[in-house]
């Protein structure tokens, strides 16, 4: 299997006709790949872009704060009272998931709305959350150094990674597929990769499990997969693969440049990254997490997020308080 760099790999020129949304995504999501401002400055400069995809304040649910609440045991929420939020580390560029507006500077989408329905439980207003992007390679270190309290962003709970961070959760259950172009017929499956150019970011649990079950395929990495996408419209890569709630929302954008195909071949269970060892914490989230599912808010942000890719609500898996360590 080859490993390409992103600086080798680019002709100078593209030999295809580009779609005619490219530049209407490019611009929607230059702001946050950083790694692509070469090829989309000149689209960032013009009117007409269009708006990040998302709620409307209105339509999202309230979270009532929990009032005295107090959880001394906990290093990381007694450091947050303290300051007086919570710093959330998050994605910034999943649609429907987590997306940041880069007029606004705000975040929406369904981990976001997961990140306030915790802030609310844990006493602190959800309008006062800090949130910091933070790339899927530094989600451990941020969390280790506490750059962050929490960490809401497609974050897959494996066994590899409780040695490092602790998991409150899961409260989504997603699955590893494949974004291709709409006019590609060859790619149905993971089975089709041999030979292709899949992207993914890199330290992400999609990009390992290509490089350990698919190494005919040609894989390329990218800090976000915004990048990713970007390339996909451009004929650069054939293939883009993470979680299917993720390229639920890249596909929706763009509905009739973009497709997910074939059926998920992993199972991702999102959890609430938590510094190692604060078991106090982890174990106080997934209460919350139990009576936010139980009382409809789950549900309600589902629906008034991730839902707005044309993905009915699931039902959310079993929370798993495993054992302290």
């Amino acid at each position: 299997m080859h490993v390409h760099s992103p600086r080798h790999h680019f002709p100078r020129h593209s030999p295809r006709r580009l779609p005619r949304h490219f530049t209407r995504l490019r611009r929607a999501l230059a702001a946050v790949a950083l790694t692509a401002l070469a090829l989309t400055a000149a689209a960032c400069g013009r009117e007409g872009s269009p708006p990040v995809k998302g709620p409307e304040g209105s339509e999202l649910p309230r979270y009532p704060v929990a009032e005295n609440f107090r959880l001394p045991d906990s290093p990381t929420w007694a450091k947050a009272k303290k300051r007086g939020h919570l710093i959330v580390g998050a994605k910034e560029d999943q649609p429907y998931m987590g997306e940041k507006d880069p007029a606004s500077g705000l975040y929406t989408g369904f981990d976001i709305e997961i990140a306030k329905m915790m802030s609310a439980a844990l006493g602190f207003p959800p309008k006062t959350i800090e949130f910091k992007t933070i790339a899927s390679a530094n989600r451990e270190t941020a969390l280790q150094n506490g750059q962050i309290d929490l960490y809401v962003g497609t974050y897959t709970i494996n066994d590899k990674r409780k040695k490092l961070v602790g998991f409150a959760g899961p409260y989504y259950m997603a699955g590893q597929s494949l974004l291709v172009r709409a006019d590609e017929n060859d790619i149905k499956g993971p089975e089709d990769l041999a030979g292709k150019r899949v992207c993914s970011a890199a330290g992400s649990t999609p990009y390992q499990r290509i490089q350990t079950d698919y190494p005919r395929a040609t894989l390329i990495a990218y800090d976000t997969y915004s990048v990713c996408v970007d390339n996909l419209l451009a004929y650069q890569v054939d293939a883009v693969t993470t979680d299917d709630a993720i390229l639920a929302g890249y596909a929706a954008k763009v509905p009739d440049e973009l497709k997910v195909v074939g059926k998920p071949f992993s199972e991702e269970p999102y959890g609430i990254g938590v510094p190692h060892n604060d078991n106090a914490l982890r174990f106080a989230l997934d209460d919350a997490l139990v009576a936010d599912e139980k009382n409809g808010d789950w549900k309600k942000a589902y629906d008034a997020t991730l839902g707005l890719s044309g993905v009915p609500a699931p039902k959310p898996p079993p929370v798993d308080r495993y054992p302290a360590s």
